[in-house]
């Protein structure tokens, strides 16, 4: 029979992973949720983890170990947990909740913050610790693309530093809620013109303002009828922040760790200027960086 050990959880806005893992690290159970932070009201945390894991406990009289990450951890969450200031190991601090169930111990990983110039990261940590699991020597970069893509430097198994970048969100908000939603076909997707778009923005990002609105003029004036034009805003998104993050990937070693989708466009983009970059598994990720927080938990509990 394989004893439940402890419990990982990775607790974002929208969603919510779940993995029931012995004391060799094998997943014994799992489970997903559309019940993210932000669809949770506040006093129903403990309940809805105790709805998701309750058959995981049951006949269980050890008091089991939860260790959770991301944005339940946030002022709109379970409870706020501290930010640790770079440069730092991720992952390695955590602050316990109060529960009212008497079988769990619930933990949430502090996320990180830099001071000059002003950053922060929640859930993000615990990927990059994942990464650290796997390769306690890389000395080099991760980009984590997303809603705000972050692009960090990694250093002697610690968080050097790290940028934020709006880039998924300023995409989602143009081509959802300005004027050039009339002209973007999401399903479109035209790879060359992602490039074209990668490079101008590339190579003149002081242009691209102004190229923005030509997305929605084309259609009106010419018969593009918004035809290519999910893949030319991405590109000249992308290339915006490629251009300002230049520092972060040039002359250094680039992993990426995201949604399928999203991580290969920023793949083609950095191969389209001479970096390579290598794919690394979100879920995968988590679960290690989630691993290494709960071996710091063991430390701190003597377990």
């Amino acid at each position: 029979m394989n004893f439940i050990e402890w419990i990982a959880v990775d607790w974002g806005t929208s969603r919510m992973r779940l993995w029931a893992l012995n004391a060799q690290g094998e997943i014994v159970e799992s489970a997903a949720s559309d019940f993210g932070m932000a669809k949770v009201s506040q006093g129903q945390f403990e309940r809805t983890l105790l709805q998701l894991i309750d058959p995981w406990l049951a006949g269980n009289t050890d008091l089991i170990p939860v260790i959770a990450c991301g944005m339940v951890g946030a002022r709109q969450g379970w409870q706020e947990v501290p930010y640790e200031s770079v440069p730092c190991t991720p992952s390695i601090r955590f602050s316990k909740v109060e529960t009212l169930s008497q079988l769990v111990d619930v933990r949430i990983c502090w996320g990180l913050k830099q001071q000059v110039p002003a950053d922060v990261m929640r859930g993000e940590e615990t990927q990059i610790a994942g990464l650290l699991h796997h390769r306690t020597d890389y000395d080099g970069v991760v980009c984590l693309p997303g809603t705000h893509c972050k692009w960090a430097r990694l250093k002697q198994g610690l968080v050097a530093e790290f940028q934020s970048y709006m880039t998924g969100e300023l995409y989602e908000l143009l081509a959802k809620s300005s004027v050039l939603r009339f002209s973007i076909v999401d399903d479109d997707w035209q790879i060359d013109v992602f490039e074209e778009a990668v490079r101008t923005a590339l190579d003149d990002p002081a242009s691209i303002t102004g190229r923005l609105f030509g997305l929605r003029a084309g259609a009106l004036v010419g018969k593009a009828c918004g035809h290519g034009n999910a893949a030319r805003l991405s590109g000249y998104l992308i290339g915006l922040e490629l251009a300002s993050a230049r520092r972060f990937w040039e002359s250094n070693e680039v992993s990426i760790i995201g949604a399928s989708g999203l991580a290969k466009h920023y793949q083609h983009a950095m191969n389209l200027v001479g970096s390579s970059a290598q794919l690394l598994d979100t879920e995968a990720m988590t679960l290690a960086g989630l691993k290494a927080a709960y071996n710091a938990y063991k430390v701190e509990s003597d377990v």
